[in-house]
């Protein structure tokens, strides 16, 4: 897995400050997205240790609520088990921080994906630009969906973290 930035103190990609992993490698190519550059899959620098290391370090603060995996796209074919064992991890070793996951996946397509064990917040969908509004809460479009990925599971039900 490849990414191009770890954002530390973030409060736009998910509820608290959180700590963002920015992978690379996308499909989607969405109009009016904003990081072109990460649909690369061969763009940014190598995911090793010393990165997750600095991901870990950042967890450990109390006032830091969890991680968002974006990108480019965390469930990109290169990225899906990775990405996967780290949340795997963060889980075991943070038990009280959250984990959210931005894809332009849809719901029906990644349920059943092993990460959703693991995740607490998937935003799903594509961006797309003809239904951009800044009002939105933690979404860029509209056809996208903020989901509480326990709730829906056990509901068997999409149930969205918030409403619009």
């Amino acid at each position: 897995m490849r990414y191009h930035n770890i954002t530390k103190d973030d409060m736009l990609n998910g509820d608290g400050l959180r700590v963002v992993l920015w992978v690379a490698g996308c499909n989607h190519c969405c109009k009016g997205c904003q990081n072109p550059v990460t649909w690369d899959a061969e763009g940014g620098i190598l995911f090793d240790e010393k990165a997750k290391e600095e991901i870990y370090k950042e967890l450990e603060k109390a006032y830091i609520s969890g991680i968002t995996f974006s990108g480019g796209d965390p469930l990109y074919s290169t990225n899906t088990y990775e990405v996967t064992e780290l949340a795997k991890d963060i889980k075991s070793r943070f038990t009280d921080k959250t984990i959210w996951l931005y894809t332009g996946y849809e719901w029906e397509a990644v349920a059943s994906y092993p990460i959703m064990n693991y995740v607490d917040v998937v935003v799903d969908g594509k961006f797309e630009l003809d239904k951009l509004d800044p009002q939105l809460h933690w979404k860029g479009s509209s056809n996208q969906k903020v989901i509480d990925v326990k709730e829906t599971k056990k509901q068997g039900k999409i149930v969205l973290y918030c409403e619009d």
